[in-house]
């Protein structure tokens, strides 16, 4: 299948550039990870780049996920020795629960340098992840005001900026990051999908199909209940099926505009908690890996 979702501006480059260059400066990673497609939302230049860092996953948006996937997949990471939580940022969340798990990852460290009789310092973080995972929020909540900018969008944060927790955190906030190719259309409109690609560089109409294909299987009821459809409609091609949710909704033959609402109401959970990925398509997907 051709894929036909490439984005990788200028300022991704030098993004990318930047968390290399800076990846000295700190102790670990933390990779913002989006609950609902946990593993489509990681980026594999920062796996290659900060292979010998430690890392943590920090899983956003859990309001939105299904809690059984994110509950299974928080079991994978901890099976496959990665540390990893799952925090829904608008709500509950603050610096006590990440420093409760990145401690013992580096006690070691820490304890050499006191050790050394060096000074005791907060822990140094680099925080990244993919456009419009909630980044920025869940920075918010760690330094507990609001030091970074909070957008909707893909590309709302543009540089790079420190933010201090207490004397327990230094973050080290970076942009939004994709990696230079999508060699799958599934991953590509999966983030697109949840948001973390620009509108402008799919056609909605596409992506809109893509999500009823999976919904009708993975969430009919949901689907039936927001768009007032029956059991025969859910039997319908997904073209006919984006057609009838068209006049449905009261757009008549304006499937285009009827798509963007799709996507929008999928985005803000209106249509229910959903998770595209799953753990046992991982070992299926490294043997051919999707994003390099």
């Amino acid at each position: 299948m051709a894929i036909t979702i490439q984005w990788f501006p200028g300022h991704m480059a030098k993004a990318i550039r930047q968390f290399e260059e800076n990846l000295s400066l700190v102790d670990i990673v933390f990779e913002i990870l989006d609950a609902r497609i946990p593993y489509s939302s990681q980026n594999p230049e920062i796996k290659r780049i900060s292979a010998d860092k430690p890392h943590l996953f920090i899983m956003t948006k859990r309001d939105l996920a299904e809690p059984e996937m994110t509950a299974r997949w928080l079991k994978y990471f901890k099976d496959n020795d990665q540390p990893a939580i799952a925090i829904d940022a608008k709500t509950q969340f603050g610096i006590n629960n990440v420093i409760s798990v990145i401690s013992p990852i580096l006690r070691d460290k820490l304890q050499r340098e006191q050790d050394k009789g060096m000074k005791k310092r907060p822990i140094r973080a680099i925080s990244v992840g993919v456009p419009n995972v909630g980044k920025s929020t869940v920075l918010n909540r760690l330094v507990n005001r609001r030091a970074a900018q909070v957008g909707n969008r893909p590309g709302v944060t543009k540089g790079q900026q420190w933010l201090k927790s207490g004397n327990k955190l230094e973050l080290l906030d970076t942009p939004g990051i994709l990696w230079p190719k999508f060699s799958s259309q599934e991953v590509a409109n999966k983030l697109a999908l949840t948001g973390a690609i620009k509108d402008s560089v799919f056609h909605s109409d596409d992506i809109a199909l893509f999500a009823l294909k999976l919904f009708r299987v993975s969430q009919p009821d949901q689907l039936q209940q927001r768009y007032h459809l029956n059991d025969e409609d859910l039997q319908l091609s997904d073209v006919d099926l984006l057609l009838k949710i068209t006049a449905k909704i009261g757009m008549r033959d304006d499937y285009e505009r009827a798509s963007n609402r799709i996507i929008q109401d999928i985005r803000s959970g209106k249509v229910g908690p959903y998770t595209l990925d799953t753990p046992e398509m991982v070992a299926t997907e490294n043997n051919d890996d999707h994003r390099n």
